[in-house]
């Protein structure tokens, strides 16, 4: 049996995966600054999250990604919030990601099957819900999901993922986005929790390199990736919130151990500070759009932007993509 991806690629290839939240955010007024990041806006501005991802579906995205990345139930009770308000938050995330689907479809129902600008899929398009799990160092909110410098065992991996996979997996998302992974002790824990506790879903892996070639913990990307691609459930795999110039060559790494579909998302190529947590703008960078065609052609089949990348970004990429 086919799984949610590879049904969803049959019907459209490549995938277009949606852009940043934060920074969409904050240019809707919403100050993303605390240790809970994006995470915030669930309990200030629900409204905002859910906006943002019909922003990123009138742009092209056919899969939105919870704002879950940093919405954990440690992080919340580290700021005072009860676990079970915790609880709702995070169901807040799936719920308004779901709703703007919802809402896009009925804006959609009765328009024609092309776009605006006739360049790619619009309302008859398949479209996603991906469930987000960020890493254990997203909640240590000092930059360690691109260094990978932290330890913990199985259990105490597994103990921390489990409540978000599970109120995620209640709520109905189409499948978990695990993101920004850059610890591959982490990343087997989770593979060992998705295909013991969570048997009906699948997930992505999406790793945080160091470099093209190796994880930020320095694991090679080829040995990530291949034992990935072992676990029946893991649908896609790939790298995001990477710079653009490192993709192609990450591409040809996790092809060369795996024939499942290839995911891409990386940032716009600015530079994180994470002491500050503060950006460095990189006037240089290659441009999404631009790459958009060369990654598919190398052999990714999602591709989407991740952090500092707008629906502007991801309406270019996906016009790149799917140009007559």
């Amino acid at each position: 049996m086919l799984g949610v991806i590879e049904q969803t690629l049959a019907t459209q290839s490549p995938l277009i995966i949606d852009g940043a939240m934060a920074t969409e955010l904050e240019h809707r007024g919403v100050d993303t600054t605390s240790e809970l990041w994006s995470a915030i806006a669930l309990i200030q501005a629900p409204q905002s999250v859910r906006d943002v991802h019909e922003a990123y579906f009138e742009a092209g995205a056919n899969i939105a990604i919870t704002n879950t990345y940093q919405a954990n139930i440690p992080a919340f009770e580290k700021c005072g919030i009860s676990h079970e308000e915790a609880e709702r938050l995070i169901g807040t995330a799936a719920s308004v990601a779901l709703e703007a689907r919802e809402r896009y479809r009925q804006h959609h129902a009765n328009a024609s099957n092309a776009s605006t600008n006739d360049s790619f899929p619009n309302d008859a398009r398949p479209l996603l819900v991906a469930g987000s799990v960020g890493p254990y160092g997203a909640f240590l909110a000092d930059g360690s999901e691109y260094t990978g410098s932290y330890h913990l065992s199985n259990t105490a991996y597994q103990d921390f993922h489990r409540s978000r996979m599970q109120i995620l997996s209640d709520s109905g998302i189409d499948l978990f986005a695990f993101e920004t992974m850059p610890n591959i002790g982490e990343v087997q824990a989770l593979i060992g929790l998705l295909s013991a506790e969570f048997p009906d879903h699948e997930a992505w892996v999406s790793f945080s390199l160091g470099d093209s070639g190796h994880l930020c913990d320095g694991t090679v990307l080829e040995t990530a990736a291949a034992i990935a691609d072992a676990c029946p459930q893991i649908s896609a795999i790939g790298v995001n919130c990477v710079q653009p110039e490192l993709v192609t060559d990450a591409i040809g790494h996790i092809s060369a151990v795996t024939a499942k579909p290839i995911i891409v998302y990386p940032n716009n190529g600015d530079i994180y500070h994470p002491d500050a947590k503060t950006w460095t703008r990189c006037a240089g960078a290659l441009s999404l759009s631009n790459m958009a065609s060369r990654w598919a052609e190398a052999g990714a089949s999602l591709i989407g932007g991740c952090c500092r990348t707008s629906p502007a970004d991801i309406h270019d990429l996906a016009k790149a993509l799917y140009r007559n």
